[in-house]
């Protein structure tokens, strides 16, 4: 199985437990580009340009992403333009979302901002993911 594939599937690693994984936090002034990858919970509270590749992905009120993510699981409370990659998606009362997002569940709570596609797929579209597709957000 694919590091990427890993990263969005089902089951966490056999070495790590749910509760066990890692929390990592960007501060509200922190500004990345490139491709940020991180084992466990990612906390967004600044600015990523690029792609980022975690297990759980949180885009704080105050928090901006401008490209892919790749995660099990996303929550978005503030904003992002681009593509998520996710299992399960949540986009919070606050979150505005340009892009599109794959997912297999998706919750949007009323008072959200989404402009896009939100194409459902299959566990297994997950599971055999190895590269992202190309394309435009």
């Amino acid at each position: 199985m694919s590091a990427l594939a890993r990263l969005v599937g089902l089951k966490a690693p056999p070495e790590h437990k749910a509760d066990a994984l890692p929390v990592s936090h960007l501060g509200p002034g922190v500004a990345i580009t490139g491709i940020l990858d991180c084992e466990g919970a990612l906390h967004v509270h600044g600015l990523v340009r690029g792609r980022i590749n975690t297990d759980r992905l949180v885009v704080g009120l105050d928090g901006f992403v401008e490209g892919d993510v790749v995660a099990r699981e996303v929550v978005v409370e503030g904003r992002l333009l681009g593509r998520i990659f996710g299992h399960t998606v949540t986009l919070d009362a606050s979150a505005n979302v340009t892009g599109r997002v794959f997912h297999h569940i998706v919750t949007v709570v009323k008072g959200a901002q989404f402009e896009g596609r939100m194409p459902w797929r299959p566990l297994n579209f997950f599971e055999s993911l190895d590269q992202l597709p190309e394309g435009q957000a």
